[in-house]
């Protein structure tokens, strides 16, 4: 699952120190959007590691055996793909128009009507994909504004309190994930796909109702105003200008005359990222086929371990759990250990190694699909070793992403760096997509395929990664690193 981190950096305004010299406490009214949080991914979580387990048993009965795979996971990728660009107009409404406590509002309705008639239309195509439709809006929308808005809560004086709440928002997400991971695919066998699909639309009608009961509690930044020196503007700048590129600098450098300094190297910063995210959809590409392919393949698997008969999509829950235990392992004893090393675990080397171990988990579900092609039956266990790995590989590529982005670009310009984000994400649904049509590899095939589009895509993150120039904000000129 992507790990969640603020959308924007949080601004702080000054507050006085606690009263009385007392323990810090959280804002009040954090409570509520922490709430809201833990139902929203529950609801979202539920219906999307369904979805294509629901196509392919009840949504695509008519559709002939050997093509409601394909077909399930050509919409579910679709879907994938709405759900992270939407965050571009849900951060545009937020920071020119709505505010972010509005779009949360308004978009969480939209949101919870999807969920409603995903549950009303499991028989209808039209009014099914219709509650998809509404549902990628809200919840891409939502998603650039709830972790920021968590983080405008505090003042100057609280903001030492912000990993602990940020730690909480995460873990908050990901327990929503991991329950309905566990429990929505058991509805589905049992109560069918309106109670499936009803249960994360109540969920979603709670989550936002519990945003709203602190709506007299929340603390508001308003829209930012018109920008003159934008990231936008900085590059139209750059592009309109006829002026000689000056001795060592690049186009960005004949926006200066326009432009302040320090909007200028904020550009390139932002430029800089985007040459490193340009390989991140490769590994989104083979992240999000765990709730497409991986399902169908386990649905050929034996299911049943000792007592216990998993669902074909019950195994997603594997992801959260691990996700909990590696965060904290990886970056409070292994990445200190390794630091004392003479491999020091920079992001911009964890990052093409979290490609190649993303290769790797595909690797091992070829080796899974080639046994089972062969005619042998194997426990739906044997998918544990690729989640593991695509797990571990989530933590070096996506966290350490979000990390990376933060630290190179200025505070105004981080916006448009987790726009980048969210976009790289759609941009791996679509390849998906795109693959899916061409139809070129099927079986063990196509996992090798996919891993070997990772491992070049890595290869090309760690040559790009040599030529990176950090930008020091606090500083007058760039540093290489």
């Amino acid at each position: 699952m992507q790990a969640v981190s603020a959308a924007r950096e949080t601004p702080i305004e000054d507050a006085a120190p606690a009263s009385g010299g007392g323990r810090l406490r959280w804002p009040p009214q954090v409570k509520y959007i922490i709430g809201n949080e833990a139902c929203e991914r529950f609801s979202f979580y539920g219906m999307r590691n369904i979805l294509t387990a629901f196509l392919v048993d009840f949504m695509l009965r008519a559709t002939p055996m050997a093509e409601r795979g394909p077909h399930a996971k050509e919409i579910f990728h679709l879907f994938a793909m709405a759900v992270y660009f939407t965050p571009l107009l849900g951060g545009y409404l937020a920071d020119h128009y709505w505010g972010k406590y509005r779009t949360i509002l308004w978009l969480s309705l939209v949101y919870s009507v999807g969920h409603g008639l995903l549950a009303i239309f499991d028989d209808q195509p039209t009014g099914f994909y219709l509650g998809l439709s509404l549902i990628a809006l809200g919840a891409g929308g939502i998603k650039p504004c709830v972790a920021s808005f968590v983080g405008d809560q505090f003042t100057a004086s609280q903001k030492s309190l912000l990993p602990k709440i940020f730690a909480a928002f995460y873990w908050s997400v990901n327990i929503g994930s991991f329950t309905a991971s566990l429990f929505i695919p058991k509805l589905l066998r049992y109560y069918g796909p309106s109670v499936a699909f009803g249960v994360p639309g109540v969920l979603m009608l709670t989550s936002t109702v519990v945003f709203w009961l602190g709506r007299k509690h929340y603390r508001e930044i308003p829209p930012a105003p018109h920008d003159p020196h934008s990231f936008l503007r900085v590059v139209k700048s750059a592009l309109a200008a006829r002026t000689p590129l000056p001795a060592g600098g690049t186009w960005l450098d004949r926006a200066r005359g326009a432009h302040p300094a320090e909007d200028v190297d904020g550009a390139k910063a932002v430029i800089g990222v985007v040459k490193i995210f340009a390989f991140v959809p490769f590994f989104w590409m083979l992240f999000d086929q765990k709730a497409s392919a991986w399902v169908l393949q386990a649905k050929t698997m034996v299911l049943e371990v000792g007592p216990f008969t998993f669902e074909p999509s019950q195994l997603q829950f594997i992801n959260p759990a691990l996700m909990m235990m590696l965060i904290p392992l990886t970056t409070g004893v292994l990445y200190p250990a390794l630091a004392k090393t003479r491999w020091v675990p920079t992001p911009l080397r964890r990052m093409p190694l979290g490609m190649f171990v993303a290769g790797l988990s595909f690797v091992c579900v070829a080796f899974i699909q080639q046994t089972l092609d062969s005619g042998t039956k194997l426990s739906v266990l044997w998918q544990l070793v690729p989640y593991v790995l695509l797990t571990l590989a989530e933590v070096l590529v996506s966290v350490t992403g979000l990390e990376f982005a933060y630290a190179q670009a200025p505070r105004k310009m981080k916006g448009i760096i987790m726009s980048f984000f969210n976009l790289a994400n759609a941009v791996g649904n679509l390849i998906v997509v795109i693959v899916a049509k061409m139809n070129m590899f099927t079986g063990a095939a196509s996992f090798l395929f996919y891993a070997a589009l990772v491992a070049l895509a890595g290869a090309g993150m760690a040559l790009v990664a040599r030529r990176h120039v950090n930008y020091e904000f606090f500083r007058e000129e760039a540093s290489a690193p």
